[in-house]
């Protein structure tokens, strides 16, 4: 087996287990460098190279950077490692980008260029949905289509409709979930809202929101701190959830709770590509 079908193995192996890393592929070199078009690696977010050689120290600390770059706004890059009087013919300098190529200068005696193409590969956004009312279906289904990883808590007895879910879980202790960004719905309405948002305050989340009124948010908030959870925590909790939209049906509602969460999910993103248009 080849190195190459080696570290392809081991993409295909992380990327099932909904790891996050980082695939560098060299796509173009000129005259010495050690590592030739074809060679990959594949960079955990600490920057551990776990498979793979894209060369040695020439070209290693400008790719570990647009590495961590491209984890942390999902966005493919290109990094051209090349010796200083090239960069300085094409008139650009050592950490300049142009034209979306990252430019860093080759110190090695070899004075190759090397152009590495560093692609982000992220686990599926997960949406952990803390209820089974009619609007807690139709938000994980409607996730489930859009690539999200859902788990649907609420006890069995509850669940009265078929659930269209990555995993199932009987009640609200939530335990271990699925690595990646996590948004967090609690559509109970009425049937267990204190547990589910003791769980809610409980998990780590870039979103919690809670289907319900703001009054009724507010009643269930007073009765919380008087057990002792944070008001904070539960201040970050955005009740009613959803963007105002004037939906009514459950399936309006779940739509709504998702434009949400892709505003919130995107935002970086947005900002980013806006930045390269301009």
């Amino acid at each position: 087996m080849t190195a190459h079908v080696e570290v392809m193995d081991l993409v295909a192996q992380m990327k099932a287990a909904e790891e996050a890393f980082v695939l560098a592929t060299v796509v173009r070199t000129v005259s010495v460098t050690a590592a030739k078009a074809g060679a990959k690696a594949i960079i955990r977010p600490d920057g551990t190279i776990v498979a793979g050689w894209i060369g040695g120290g020439c070209a290693r600390g400008a790719v570990l950077k647009a590495a961590r770059d491209a984890l942390a706004d999902g966005e493919p890059r290109m990094v051209s490692v090349q010796p200083e009087n090239l960069l300085a013919e094409l008139g650009v300098k050592p950490g300049e980008n142009r034209n979306g190529v990252r430019f860093a200068k080759n110190m090695c005696p070899s004075k190759g260029t090397m152009d590495i193409f560093v692609e982000p590969v992220l686990p599926h956004p997960s949406l952990v949905v803390l209820g089974a009312s009619p609007v807690a279906l139709s938000l994980a289904a409607q996730a489930r289509q859009l690539g999200y990883h859902v788990t649907v808590a609420a006890p069995a007895g509850d669940v009265l409709g078929a659930v269209d879910a990555d995993t199932r879980i009987d009640g609200y202790a939530l335990g271990r979930l699925n690595e990646a960004r996590r948004f967090v719905v609690v559509s109970t309405q009425g049937k267990g809202d204190e547990a589910a948002l003791r769980a809610a305050v409980a998990t780590e989340a870039a979103y919690r929101a809670f289907v319900g009124s703001r009054r009724k948010m507010a009643a269930l908030r007073e009765k919380l701190l008087a057990e002792g959870i944070d008001a904070t925590a539960l201040d970050r909790i955005k009740a009613p959830a959803g963007l105002d939209l004037g939906a009514i049906t459950p399936e309006e509602i779940a739509m709504s709770i998702l434009a949400e969460i892709t505003l919130e999910r995107r935002r970086g993103q947005r900002g980013a590509a806006s930045d390269t248009k301009a």
